[in-house]
């Protein structure tokens, strides 16, 4: 498959090593809108093509498949093109600004005779589906009760500045939008039961943070509590911050079954923690020789060797990969192009939920419906 990478950021770099270690896949175009930006990583990485114009780029003959690797705002009307062109397509989240672009997104795919799906790359570590499995299963008995949380620090210090402070570029929401979008997807995959409400309590520690010399008002939140309840009546909540010193990206899940409790946490990626109340506490390794048949096939080293953030991508793209060749749409497990708009969805209800002081439903035909 021939692919081309929109985008020369933190992600871009990360999709074109994750492709780098596939077999059959050669990037063949880039773009940044800054074309000697573009020709210099093109020939960093070997890519025979560079543009200045994305849309260019999508409607080249030899580009097969799109990653679309840009800052959010840029997010929606390239997903749109690139779907109008029934090209395939692996986008970074957030899928769109609003719910209302997410949604026209899904109605683009729907007709598309493109594969198409959204980069939440944490289904993609082994003992994710390892639990994923096991709950499947049952195991352990059903899940009725979810807690955790997604904490960093970058944004600690009143001097801290980016551009997903700009909502005009990064959206309405930030941290929930930034990283609890990453917890409630991976939940809801783990489970296998959807959120169906939410009640949000957000928090703000700085009014202003300064971008270089220049004070700039901010009005998107640094932390939050969300409570969640699920399709099947099961309970949660989580926590998200990017103002937690020493924090890096601790996002952790912990789900209470019947029999047993699970603890993962992303920064030790490689084990889950399955509590029991009559018998001793047990730990499960990633190896292959331990992990259950689905599990086994993203854990690509022996066990004791550690698989982490770099190796999910790549999973993912292997998953996504191999359903273009199969040529069935949905049949991967990758998040869907629906998928990602429930999660804006979401999003989208945790911001209501927090200005209306109520718990807000998550129903595509009437989002804002208090409960």
């Amino acid at each position: 498959m021939k692919v081309g990478i929109i985008g020369t950021g933190f992600s871009a770099t990360s999709h074109m090593e994750a492709i780098k270690r596939l077999k059959d896949q050669e990037i063949v175009a880039i773009f940044s809108r800054d074309i000697e930006k573009a020709e210099s990583i093109a020939a960093d990485f070997h890519i025979p093509k560079a543009y200045d114009d994305p849309y260019r780029l999508i409607d080249d003959p030899d580009v097969e498949v799109v990653h679309n690797c840009t800052p959010n705002y840029m997010h929606y009307e390239i997903n749109a093109y690139a779907l109008k062109r029934s090209k395939h397509l692996l986008s970074e989240k957030p899928l769109a600004l609003t719910v209302e672009e997410s949604a026209h997104l899904v109605e683009l795919a729907r007709h598309s005779e493109a594969i198409s799906g959204v980069c939440f790359n944490y289904r993609f570590f082994p003992i994710v589906k390892q639990m994923q499995t096991m709950i499947h299963n049952e195991k352990h008995g059903f899940p009725h009760l979810v807690k955790g949380s997604y904490a960093q620090d970058w944004m600690l210090y009143e001097s801290d500045y980016n551009w997903r402070l700009d909502p005009s570029i990064n959206g309405q929401s930030r941290t929930v939008a930034d990283i609890g979008s990453h917890w409630s997807d991976t939940v809801q995959y783990i489970v296998g039961e959807k959120i169906t409400s939410v009640f949000a309590d957000l928090h703000r520690i700085y009014d202003y943070r300064f971008n270089e010399s220049e004070k700039t008002s901010i009005n998107t939140e640094d932390a939050g509590n969300v409570l969640v309840r699920f399709e099947n009546g099961m309970k949660g909540s989580f926590t998200v911050s990017q103002v937690t010193a020493g924090r890096k990206n601790h996002f952790d899940i912990e789900i209470s079954l019947k029999d047993a409790a699970y603890y993962w946490s992303q920064e030790k990626p490689n084990s889950v923690w399955i509590g029991k109340r009559d018998e001793p506490n047990q730990e499960l390794l990633k190896d292959a020789a331990l992990l259950d048949t689905e599990s086994r096939s993203l854990a690509h080293y022996p066990g004791g060797h550690q698989e982490g953030w770099p190796d999910g991508l790549k999973n993912l793209c292997i998953d996504f990969y191999e359903t273009i060749e199969r040529g069935e749409k949905e049949s991967g497990s990758f998040a869907t192009i629906e998928e990602g708009h429930r999660i804006m969805q979401i999003i989208d209800a945790i911001l209501i939920s927090h200005q209306t002081e109520q718990w807000v439903s998550i129903a595509s035909n009437d989002r804002r419906k208090p409960q």
